[in-house]
């Protein structure tokens, strides 16, 4: 007999997560509906914009995308991505995403299991695009 309940989550539900670039929306984890297994959202890159790169030690990555041309480098190489093409990225490997078209690129994620800690679940290898509500006129 399951002990979760089912639960229906919309994207506006969920504030963007801008620090590593482009906008993240973690909308099914274990803080939003009690998920156990993984955690799953939405990443939207505009055009010219990027999600800097990272890894994670205990998750393996799964990538959708649903709109728009991006560039993924996995390990420095970088491989073009599109619409309806799926990508694993295993555990450990450095990986980067790139808005190299015109239009906005929307990809649904989903990583498992998940780490110990939330804290433990990326290692940053190079820092974020600057906060634009931080910058100095």
């Amino acid at each position: 007999m399951p002990t979760q309940t089912a639960r229906i989550v919309h994207i506006d539900e969920t504030k963007p997560n801008r620090r590593r670039g482009g906008d993240l929306r973690t909308l099914l984890t274990p803080t939003t509906v009690g998920a156990t297994s993984g955690f799953m959202g939405l990443a939207i890159i505009r055009p010219g914009e990027r999600i800097a790169e990272h890894y994670h030690p205990y998750s393996e990555e799964f990538v959708y995308v649903v709109h728009g041309q991006v560039e993924v480098d996995l390990d420095g190489e970088p491989h073009p991505l599109g619409p309806d093409h799926a990508l694993l990225i295993p555990t450990h490997v450095r990986h980067r995403f790139r808005n190299v078209g015109d239009t906005e690129v929307r990809m649904v994620f989903h990583l498992g299991p998940l780490a110990p800690r939330p804290e433990l679940g990326h290692v940053d290898t190079e820092d974020g695009p600057p906060d634009p509500a931080k910058a100095v006129s």
